[in-house]
């Protein structure tokens, strides 16, 4: 299924091999990471491309349902597509987690690439024969969810396997830039995509994003763990039950618990975006493209400026969720156009600063037996929240306007930001207070 562990690290040091480590004080710059390390840009690529299809997908038939599908109750049927495009990460992290720490790393994320491609290229054949029922929709965004949660952590997860330990935090910050870049474009394109090609069109884009990635993927090499190693040797028998690895890391566990509150308020801008296109800024497709596009790019740069935010990641952390209420709530007040749209690109790079924060800080401090389990569950309990408020926020829009629902994002934050600031002046720095290897 994958090559040989000899020739992934064979050819993994050859790459490496080829950009010497400068010497002090010759002033020297390396060549960005994507740049020297072949193995980690095609991964990186085929991750912005499945990315960009989901969120292509997910914004073009949330639109889809808004503008042309329902007429009554879009709030909910809307807000009901996406909580089912978020359940497969809550409700499948046991099964994910136990895939990606038993199955090659490249076998799991081709696969999941390839399938969501087929499943994308079935929809669209079916839209072009005729009426597509709602129902199938809902399904085929259940199926990309599905292949999407058991790429992103298995991705997140093989960051070591093919970077140098030195290079991890910029691979994270490559990494989650993913996410921004797949808001950016996908937004751009999946409500257009829409309005001039119909759901069969969106699907077809999407199929081939997907099977691009999957060839992207199949050509890369990661770097295997030698059976000699002993980290590698002492994995098996060190391996946790995904239930316990929050609880011997309770520092994570609290910070986790923090965010996951917040999302059932973040999480709801997906919900009310095209509500508010289509009830405040009477707007069509390009608008929508023009929001989503800016809370896109606001993430974009705080995915690459996060590391430069002071302080301590918890500290950090709060004053980005206070700043993020307020970008939240002014449209709420203010339904001018440009307002929205700046409003959106500083929530965007709030959401990008402090992932780049938070989870460069896991990357170290979670010991590696425990990696796929723990991105696995940290994506099931920061996802617990999105199907809720999806669901919340979409009945809600049908009786209340838009504008409340900004306003009532913006107020819910708060108590979010102030306990993750207590949090930080109650305990440690995690990063020297907890070491890999969770001590209770």
């Amino acid at each position: 299924m994958t090559a040989s562990p000899m020739a992934d690290t064979t050819d993994t040091e050859k790459e490496t091999e080829k950009e010497p480590q400068p010497l002090p004080g010759t002033g020297r710059r390396r060549a960005p990471l994507i740049l020297r390390n072949r193995a980690f840009a095609a991964v990186w690529l085929g991750q912005v491309l499945t990315q960009a299809a989901v969120r292509m997908f997910q914004v073009g038939v949330s639109w889809w349902i808004v503008a042309y599908a329902m007429p009554e109750a879009r709030g909910l049927a809307s807000g009901l597509f996406m909580a089912v495009c978020t359940l497969p990460a809550v409700a499948l992290a046991p099964v994910v987690a136990g895939a990606v720490a038993r199955i090659a790393h490249r076998s799991v994320l081709r696969t999941a690439a390839a399938v969501a491609g087929v499943a994308s290229a079935v929809l669209a054949l079916w839209a072009y024969g005729g009426d597509l029922p709602l129902t199938t929709v809902y399904a085929a965004g259940l199926a990309l969810a599905t292949c999407q949660a058991f790429f992103d952590p298995c991705l997140t997860t093989s960051v070591p396997e093919l970077v140098d330990d030195a290079d991890i935090e910029t691979a994270t910050g490559f990494e989650l830039s993913t996410q921004s870049l797949a808001g950016l474009s996908g937004a751009l394109l999946g409500a257009l995509t829409v309005d001039r090609a119909g759901v069969a069109g969106l699907a077809a884009g999407c199929a081939a994003a997907y099977l691009g990635a999957a060839a992207l993927v199949a050509s890369a090499r990661f770097r295997t763990v030698a059976a000699g190693d002993a980290d590698g040797a002492a994995a098996p028998t060190r391996r946790r039950p995904l239930r316990r690895i929050l609880a011997e890391l309770p520092s994570v566990r609290r910070i986790l618990i923090c965010f996951t509150a917040a999302n059932l308020f973040t999480a709801a801008v997906f919900v009310v975006i095209p509500l508010y296109t289509r009830s405040v800024l009477f707007g069509g497709g390009g608008t929508v493209a023009l929001l989503e596009a800016s809370l896109g790019t606001g993430a974009l740069v705080g995915a690459f400026t996060g590391t430069r935010v002071p302080g301590r990641p918890t500290v950090a952390g709060a004053w980005c969720l206070a700043l993020m209420a307020l970008a939240l709530a002014l449209p709420g007040l203010f339904a001018q156009r440009p307002v929205v749209a700046g409003c959106l690109a500083v929530a965007g790079w709030c959401a990008g600063a402090v992932s780049v924060r938070f989870v460069a800080l896991f990357q170290r401090m979670v010991p590696t037996a425990d990696k796929p389990g723990f991105f696995a569950v940290m994506q099931a309990v920061l996802g617990a929240s999105l199907p809720v408020a999806s669901l919340v926020f979409g009945s809600a829009g049908d009786f209340l306007s838009p504008q409340t629902l900004c306003l009532v994002q913006g107020i819910g934050l708060l108590p979010a930001a102030c306990a993750l600031a207590l949090l930080g002046s109650r305990t440690p720095d995690p990063a020297v207070a907890e070491p890999a290897g969770g001590e209770r």
